[in-house]
C-alpha cells in the first residue's frame, strides 16, 4: 500500500489564539466600565453635568477599545495591516456617533427646554 502524505495549509497562523482567561478579563473590564458611568449618573457625583458627560464619554471610548482588543482580537500585527484599517474606520465611526449624539442632545435641550440651560 502507498503511504498517504497529508499536506496541510495553515492559513490561520497569524490569527491570535485566545483563552478563556482573556475573554473573562475582557468581560470583567466591560462590566466595570459600564457600572462606573452608571454610578456617576445615579449618584450625582459631579456638580456639573458637562463634567459627567465628558467622563462618561471617556469611559465609553475606553470600553470600545476593550471590546476591540479582547473580543475582536484586533492588534497591529495580524492580517497584514487590515486591523489597522478597521481601527481607523472604527475611530471615525465613534467620532461621528459621539459628536452627532452630543449635537442632537444639545439641540434638543436648547429647542425643547429653553428654560433648563445651566
Amino acid at each position: 500500500m502507498s503511504e498517504h502524505t497529508h499536506e496541510h495549509d495553515h492559513h490561520d497562523d497569524d490569527i491570535p489564539h485566545v483563552s478563556l482567561k482573556e475573554y473573562a478579563t475582557g468581560f470583567v473590564l466591560a462590566v466595570i466600565l459600564t457600572v462606573i458611568p452608571f454610578w456617576l449618573v445615579m449618584g450625582n457625583v459631579f456638580e456639573s453635568s458637562a463634567t459627567t458627560v465628558m467622563v462618561i464619554l471617556a469611559f465609553a471610548l475606553v470600553q470600545i477599545v476593550v471590546h476591540m482588543v479582547y473580543f475582536l482580537h484586533m492588534n497591529f500585527h495580524s492580517e497584514g495591516g487590515w486591523n489597522m484599517l478597521a481601527l481607523i474606520f472604527t475611530l471615525i465611526l465613534v467620532f461621528i456617533t459621539l459628536a452627532g449624539s452630543l449635537w442632537v442632545m444639545y439641540n434638543l435641550n436648547v429647542n425643547m427646554m429653553p428654560g433648563m440651560m445651566e
